[in-house]
């Protein structure tokens, strides 16, 4: 086993900080490496120590492997962690840690590689007897042969690229005329995203529900699940809002989606902290889509209910420590919700709105957290992802999350540009979503641009509205007050507090 007294991150904003504060609760020493755009960042600030590594572009910058490797060397790291994004998932970047005689914080090049292609993660589960969706077992290439298939499949089908993710190289197609346009679209887009052209066929679920369960395996060969994820609040197939449990599954489904996602583990040999997705149909069956080798944007709501530090895990399954917990001792306590808080304007197909904080005030109070990597005054790079921060609230149960969700909200004051923050507040007061009945086209159902406007001008409305009364109201206060001062028959403390003043 072995002792990791310096980690660097090799990554930035929110998730960066987070691995940090762990670390630093650890006594573990951090490096921040960084791009010219996020030199006044506060991971930056955080860190023991801080490298620049390139200009803003992340292909010059975090995406540059060989020059992570040698700050590493430079300054006498035992490991990286590569987050999520950028080289998380890149099997190449983590046999070059290897090889370099750095911990990788995180699964093996083997296991990245044989997940890293939805093909080969299918076919890897497939020997534990996994449920699949219908579809091909190997990338398409023959037009005749593909078109064959999804006759057979039955339409609607999903083109999807095998190394995607994302939402990135996938098309739904309704039926066969459709077919080669459609087609040729997901083979450009993969090629232009990934490298890799290569595609194949499944049948499309109409409304499914996205939900995933939170792994975890050490490299002695034991391997947990930490519970599931609903994820089925999205837009343009990316998550937006997720919450645990899900409202939708019973205890038994729970189970045996957890077994499950342990076999996937299984099946490449994992270890470290992994998530295993799957999407459950309108009949309550599940079915394996891929497994993402890596800690998840939203693993703050399984650490809320079951009260496990996974970055902390992570560090010590690295160190190639045992796993202390078992799954007896994980139980599922209260829930949470996490909406991720976009620099993008949802009454304009949430296409991104980047610019400067003016004004950045977060939430706070019992139940709320805040994992975000600005401040006010920041600029929202456009090289990069435009997420400012996630916001997680906590309760007893879902209504109480709810409730604190909206609240927080109502509290977090981001002004400079628009943000995702009205949709959410949207979804929480959704009637559908509120009763868990919702799934992956949710936006498309009961979303339009214009509901949002309505509910901001709505509100400005009643805010106007209570301006007018308080200021009617302080105008009688001040002639009662001036009445009572002069007949003196009424006591000044009392009036002031009847009138609130």
């Amino acid at each position: 086993m072995s002792s990791i007294k310096k980690i660097l991150v090799a990554n930035r904003g929110e998730i960066a900080l987070r691995i940090m504060r762990t670390a630093r609760e650890m006594n573990i020493a951090t490096v921040a490496v960084f791009s010219e755009a996020d030199r006044k960042s506060p991971h930056v600030r955080y860190a023991d120590e801080a490298v620049c590594i390139g200009p803003p572009s992340s292909s010059e910058s975090y995406l540059r492997g060989d020059k992570i490797i040698q700050v590493c060397r430079e300054l006498h790291v035992d490991a990286i962690h590569p987050g999520y994004g950028f080289l998380s998932e890149n099997a190449g970047f983590a046999q070059m840690v290897r090889e370099a005689g750095i911990i990788f914080i995180g699964p093996s090049p083997e296991a990245i590689e044989i997940m890293g292609s939805k093909l080969a993660a299918k076919q890897a589960a497939r020997r534990y007897n996994i449920p699949m969706v219908p579809g091909t077992e190997t990338a398409i290439t023959d037009r005749i042969e593909a078109k064959t298939r999804a006759r057979e499949i039955g339409y609607p089908i999903l083109i999807k690229a095998s190394a995607g993710g994302g939402g990135k190289g996938m098309r739904v197609v309704d039926n066969e005329s459709d077919f080669d346009e459609q087609m040729d679209r997901a083979v450009s887009e993969a090629q232009t995203s990934f490298g890799d052209g290569s595609v194949f066929i499944e049948k499309y679920i109409t409304s499914p529900k996205h939900i995933e369960i939170q792994i975890l395996g050490d490299q002695h060969g034991n391997i947990i699940h930490l519970f599931e994820r609903e994820c089925s609040i999205q837009r343009r197939h990316q998550k937006v809002i997720e919450e645990a449990p899900s409202i939708s599954i019973t205890n038994e489904t729970r189970v045996e989606m957890g077994r499950c996602a342990i076999d996937v583990a299984k099946s490449c040999g994992y270890y470290g902290a992994g998530t295993v997705e799957f999407i459950l149909d309108e009949q309550g069956n599940f079915y394996f889509l891929e497994m993402n080798t890596r800690l998840q944007v939203e693993h703050p709501v399984t650490e809320q209910i079951t009260g496990v530090d996974l970055v902390k895990q992570m560090i010590f399954i690295a160190e190639g420590k045992p796993l202390t917990l078992k799954q007896s001792d994980l139980a599922i306590k209260g829930h949470a919700i996490e909406v991720r808080v976009y620099a993008e304007d949802a009454t304009n197909n949430f296409l991104p709105d980047v610019g400067t904080l003016h004004t950045y005030i977060k939430p706070d109070g019992n139940g709320v957290r805040v994992d975000d990597g600005f401040e006010q005054g920041m600029d929202i790079p456009i090289y990069y992802d435009p997420m400012i921060a996630k916001l997680i609230t906590y309760g007893a149960d879902r209504e109480e999350t709810i409730q604190k969700m909206i609240r927080a909200i109502d509290e977090y004051q981001i002004s400079g540009v628009q943000t995702t923050l009205p949709f959410c507040k949207f979804v929480m007061n959704h009637p559908v979503f509120r009763s868990g009945n919702f799934d992956t086209n949710f936006v498309i159902n009961h979303f339009q641009p214009q509901m949002l406007t309505e509910e901001i001008s709505s509100d400005s409305a009643r805010l106007a509205a209570i301006i007018s009364a308080h200021l009617l109201q302080k105008t009688q206060s001040d002639t009662d007050l001036n009445n009572a001062s002069e007949n003196k028959k009424a006591s000044l403390w009392k009036l002031r507090r009847m009138h609130n003043l």
